[in-house]
């Protein structure tokens, strides 16, 4: 209720409204003997000595003047929100931008939510600044969620852009816009290649490892560590740096990567258009050459094969039957602006070893071999690199043909006796070591490595050294 001068002060000032309780405070100012003192000597002192006769000057004190909508915003504008803890009577420390954010949204939402009349619609750009990644992920899920539809109440539409994998990964594809070439492409059903199991699937596998594909210039997608940790290395090996062409690798781990390249198929590409992502999927072939079996320990020499098993040989295909297992798998993902590199002929580590890395990867799986006493100093890296290189000669004068080679190199990671993602690492190092000292040209790295590999970097990368040459070049002579 209003504060009435008349009356008095209420019996109970809680019972006042806002603009009540500020003209009861006024009303007390006004009375409170500090401010009469003050009005008093104005007016004696200094205003009656500056008045004309028969004019007297008179000052008077007051907190807040004009009508009651005057009243109450220059009552509202004096308050003041702060954030504090639940429950205690003072102000946080440590609270910095990230929570004043929340704050000031939390304000948003609670006008808008309050509005009578139109379509509330709240933008917000960058949320993430300043933010926790578990508050990122506690906001996205809020906002969500106050975003629905609530039966008798009023719908709040939210537009967040965001640059975060951490927030993206928490939105529902539906509910995602992916902003390419100054155009929005919605990834709700119906818009992509992408079926009702591929949005559930993804809805659970979707992480923040993986969102960063939302914000890449390129994209590949691998089905494994060693992939993940090699192809960036191989990369700058053939002068195509990922991070320079602002490419993001995405690791799916052995399943699903068709899935993750039809979120970059449109359903309707003549009337949307495409979206112009370069995505690369890289998949083995995993057909082994007819010698493998033996060598890596699936069965014993001279033993029969046997009957349903779920492994496969070149032999077990009729001539240009490897070719159209190949094109099987390509077929699966690619399109638009995706498209699927398959092992030019078993898995990344053997089509190393065969392409021309047979010696690197025999390294590096023999330090792997030691790379708990490495790590713990009991050997020495440079003591099994020697031993590594002798037996390395020795392995390589022995005839046998390139399968045969390359299988026995990789054996051990076949037989999952030595480490993958360990190998890998060892390999990038040994690989990085060897372009930094530029013991090979670039012609002479891409004529070492798998084909695939190197198609599949190019597929999603801008040749820098072209680049820069054009950029270097002088600019011709005009008429």
């Amino acid at each position: 209720m209003p504060y009435d001068h008349a009356v008095g002060p209420p019996a109970d000032p809680a019972t006042l409204s806002i603009l009540g309780i500020g003209d009861f405070a006024n009303a007390l100012l006004k009375g409170h003997v500090g401010l009469t003192g003050a009005r008093d000597r104005l007016n004696e002192d200094y205003l009656k000595n500056l008045s004309f006769a028969g004019s007297d000057l008179s000052g008077a004190i007051g907190v807040a003047t004009g009508d009651e909508a005057s009243r109450l915003r220059q009552l509202l504008e004096k308050l003041e929100l702060q954030l504090q803890e639940a429950g205690a009577d003072h102000l946080p420390r440590n609270r910095g931008l990230g929570s004043n954010n929340l704050l000031f949204m939390a304000c948003e939402l609670l006008l808008l939510g309050s509005e009578e009349d139109g379509f509330p619609f709240l933008l917000i750009e960058e949320p993430e600044a300043h933010l926790h990644p578990q508050r990122q992920l506690r906001l996205m899920r809020f906002l969500q969620d106050k975003a629905q539809p609530v039966g008798g109440g009023h719908d709040i539409q939210i537009l967040v852009t965001t640059h975060s994998p951490n927030l993206a990964s928490a939105i529902d594809l539906d509910n995602l816009l992916l902003l390419q070439g100054g155009k929005a492409f919605s990834l709700a059903s119906g818009e992509t290649n992408l079926s009702p199991s591929d949005y559930r699937f993804l809805q659970r596998f979707l992480d923040v490892t993986k969102a960063n594909l939302f914000f890449a210039r390129g994209v590949i997608i691998v089905e494994g560590d060693a992939e993940n940790i090699l192809v960036p290395t191989i990369a700058g090996l053939i002068d195509r740096d990922l991070t320079k062409s602002g490419v993001s690798i995405v690791n799916v781990g052995g399943t699903g990567f068709r899935r993750y390249a039809r979120i970059f198929q449109r359903k309707n590409p003549a009337e949307d258009g495409e979206i112009d992502i370069p995505v690369a999927c890289i998949a083995d072939t995993d057909v082994m050459p007819d010698c493998a079996p033996e060598i890596i320990g699936k069965v014993k020499a001279g033993e029969d094969w046997p009957e349903g098993r779920r492994w496969k040989v070149e032999s077990d295909f009729e001539e240009g039957g490897v070719g159209q297992h190949k094109q099987a798998i390509r077929a699966r993902a690619s399109g638009q602006s995706v498209e699927t590199f398959v092992s030019d002929h078993w898995t990344l580590e053997y089509d190393l070893a065969r392409a021309g890395l047979g010696r690197e990867l025999f390294l590096a799986i023999a330090l792997a071999k030691k790379d708990d006493d490495i790590a713990s100093e009991t050997v020495k890296s440079i003591g099994v690199t020697r031993q590594a290189l002798k037996d390395w000669k020795t392995f390589a004068d022995e005839a046998m043909s390139d399968d045969e080679r390359a299988a026995r190199v990789y054996a051990p990671l076949a037989k999952g006796s030595v480490s993958k993602s360990v190998t890998a690492q060892y390999l990038a190092r040994i690989l990085a070591r060897t372009g930094h000292s530029h013991m090979r040209t670039q012609a002479q790295w891409k004529a070492v490595l798998p084909d695939y590999i190197v198609h599949a970097i190019e597929h999603v990368t801008v040749d820098q050294s072209a680049a820069e040459a054009d950029h270097a070049a002088p600019d011709e002579p005009q008429d």
